[in-house]
């Protein structure tokens, strides 16, 4: 069996709003991830029930009104802001080749419309960045984690409004030239098609603001599919040579049964929740398959003269994607439903699943590597996998021989995915140190091959330490997965 190519890109991920804290530090702005609400007293029911809340026009008004960090985790993280020094020191002892970290957009400009950045807020990531060149660990740098700043929503109506393009153009040409020399990897979006599965999240929308809620969705993706175009075309004239990629969260989808209905249905969910997003950024045009969805949804995509060429003439040069589980597509509207990450389907009765429900499915990876190589002949990166699990602190040690077991299973996957002719060049593993959950806003879902002393309240000493799996990590990375 073919093994990883040689300087394969063994890494960890983490975003800025769920791990550096310091929310009203270094003159940062509100952005839409420290307006979201979690009490740590609630019980498992009231958690599922608040697991993927959409936003309300109250709550939003009530947090950006707030100065506490009680109730609000992402104001909090894990206080990488102050303690990335040792942070990074942990993962240099690991030996990652790369490591991927998101931009604050309201850390560079804090209400987000200004002309001049914030310089404290570029130090702060030169400073980080640097430390990973000197070590030798290559940055992959994503432009925008769901984290819009306030102002922005307040004042313009967020990503519905087209001059949200130029606002956002402005913070990626600043980073750009003032980061360009220390990034070797540009993501624009992560997750793109959250807009569609979690809009708060994905393109900042506010249900009960929106009179048209389908087509408020569709107008910010298409604002942001400018976005990230002109993004691509920016960055491909200021930091030449240097690879800027499209990122999904991508769910695999399986018909529930052989009846043509039920494959039908897993078609038309790809095509909707995964390929549109990819077939823009990588072939450069809205498919046919969606201008029949807009049909049937009354949906007016706000084409203006020279979007088309846009789009057209400036696609990605690689294609990444998050992948957790695969989905169950079925016709049937009683079929058994399961948890996910920031969306749930169907139930898939081949699978385990997760404390938390998601369904664990290595051989899906594979799937996916093939059927998204052998679409876009892209190279292809994993910029998000890994599992969450309630970890146990015992006599300083964590014992988490279940993460090394899913890391191990969708390793070996990649490696067939390999085989089979895939130009896979990279993998960074979610939450490499634990952070607070998006999708559920806990610490107790955690992630990484290394432990933060943090509570869900943000209770603890906040020290770091190494489970059972930063050591197997290690291996993997030192051997370059030949120890499989």
């Amino acid at each position: 069996m073919s093994n990883f190519p040689k300087g394969f890109l063994w890494g960890g991920a983490i975003s800025g709003s769920q791990a550096e804290g310091g929310f009203n530090k270094g003159k940062k702005g509100l952005n839409t991830q420290d307006l979201r609400y979690f009490d740590a007293s609630w019980d498992t029911e009231k958690r599922t029930e608040n697991r993927n809340i959409n936003m309300t026009s109250e709550r939003f008004k009530v947090a950006k009104n707030s100065e506490t960090t009680d109730f609000y985790p992402f104001r909090r993280g894990i206080d990488f802001y102050h303690n990335y020094d040792e942070d990074l020191d942990h993962l240099i002892e690991l030996g990652i080749k790369i490591f991927r970290t998101s931009i604050t957009w309201s850390r560079i400009f804090p209400k987000g419309d200004e002309s001049e950045p914030n310089r404290e807020g570029l130090d702060f990531y030169k400073k980080m960045f640097k430390k990973c060149q000197d070590n030798k660990i290559k940055v992959f740098a994503t432009i925008l984690h769901y984290d819009t700043p306030v102002h922005l929503i307040e004042v313009y109506g967020g990503w519905k409004n087209r001059k949200m393009i130029d606002f956002y153009l402005n913070y990626a040409e600043t980073l750009y030239r003032e980061l360009g020399d220390l990034v070797d990897y540009w993501l624009p979006f992560n997750e793109i098609n959250a807009n569609r599965f979690n809009p708060y999240n994905g393109c900042s929308i506010i249900k009960d603001d929106e009179p048209d809620y389908l087509q408020s969705i569709y107008t910010c993706g298409h604002h942001q599919f400018l976005a990230n175009a002109r993004a691509v075309e920016l960055g491909h004239k200021l930091v030449p040579g240097v690879p800027i990629g499209g990122m999904i969260a991508r769910f695999t989808t399986y018909p529930a049964t052989c009846h043509p209905n039920d494959v039908m249905k897993a078609l038309e969910d790809e095509n909707v929740k995964n390929y549109f997003y990819l077939d823009v950024m990588a072939r450069g045009a809205y498919p046919n398959y969606m201008k029949r969805f807009f049909a049937e949804n009354q949906i007016e995509i706000p084409w203006q003269e020279g979007d088309e060429a846009i789009l057209k003439t400036n696609t990605v040069d690689f294609l990444s994607f998050s992948y957790y589980m695969s989905m169950v597509a079925s016709t049937d509207p009683q079929y058994e439903k399961s948890s996910g990450n920031l969306v749930s389907g169907n139930k898939n009765p081949y699978l385990t699943a997760s404390e938390w429900g998601w369904q664990i499915d290595p051989v899906g990876l594979r799937i996916t590597l093939n059927d998204m190589y052998d679409r876009y002949h892209l190279p292809l990166f994993i910029a998000e996998n890994g599992i969450g699990a309630v970890d146990q602190l015992e006599d300083d040690q964590v014992h988490d021989t279940y993460r090394i077991n899913y890391l191990s299973e969708h390793f070996k996957q990649m490696k067939e995915a390999i085989h089979d002719g895939v130009d896979l060049i990279g993998y960074t593993m979610w939450g490499i140190i634990d952070i607070v959950s998006c999708g559920t806003i806990e610490m107790s879902k955690r992630y990484g091959v290394i432990y933060v002393d943090l509570d869900d309240a943000g209770h603890g000493s906040g020290r770091r330490i190494k489970k059972d799996s930063f050591k197997f990590y290690q291996d993997i990375i030192q051997t370059n997965g030949n120890k499989l």
